[in-house]
């Protein structure tokens, strides 16, 4: 992926903190995926890093992010497409919290610093979602889909966001750079909302 990215982490203190890693590694285990990841909602990606080389803290604390309130997280259902990242996922929906949490870190994008071109494409095109499997396989069936989500109960894990393990509020945005191999990409500056 190129450049560097922005995610949002459950709160560390959020029951999905614990459970979303183990929910990953069973799936990418049964998968038979090496990949590993934290889990998370993609904000955006592309981000150069020379916007933040010389002080990633530094940067990431100026950029102007809402507040805890307006950013909740709901889970809505099991999918997969044919892209490595999105090979099996929890779709969100797209709060307004969300999508103007996402426009602010779009604007960080070379191309996209104009507030309108960013709420541009965090309406048309961004996609909230928390990656469970990284894989070069082919879509995930209904059935196998069917078998995520019996383990995802198993934890407690509700992908169709009833209760408090079907989402959460708030959070931490951590900024990877994603340009570095899977198993590198841990966060090098981050921010509790």
């Amino acid at each position: 992926m190129p450049g560097s990215s922005l995610w949002l982490l459950p709160p560390p203190t959020h029951p999905l903190h614990t459970l979303l890693p183990t929910l990953i590694s069973q799936t990418s285990s049964h998968f038979h995926s090496p990949h590993r990841f934290l889990p998370h909602i993609t904000l955006t990606s592309e981000i150069s890093a020379s916007s933040y080389s010389s002080d990633p803290q530094a940067w990431l604390d100026a950029l102007h992010l809402p507040s805890t309130d307006g950013v909740v997280i709901t889970f809505q259902q099991l999918a997969s497409e044919d892209v490595f990242v999105r090979k099996l996922y929890v779709q969100c929906a797209k709060t307004a919290g969300v999508r103007d949490l996402a426009r602010v870190c779009r604007q960080e994008v070379e191309g996209f610093g104009e507030e309108e071109v960013a709420k541009g494409w965090a309406e048309q095109q961004y996609n909230p979602h928390l990656s469970l499997l990284y894989h070069d396989c082919p879509v995930v069936t209904e059935t196998e889909l069917s078998r995520v989500e019996g383990m995802a109960m198993q934890l407690g894990v509700d992908v169709h966001g009833h209760g408090e393990l079907g989402g959460w509020k708030g959070g931490k945005v951590v900024l990877v750079p994603t340009d570095q191999p899977i198993a590198q990409w841990k966060p090098i500056a981050e921010r509790h909302l």
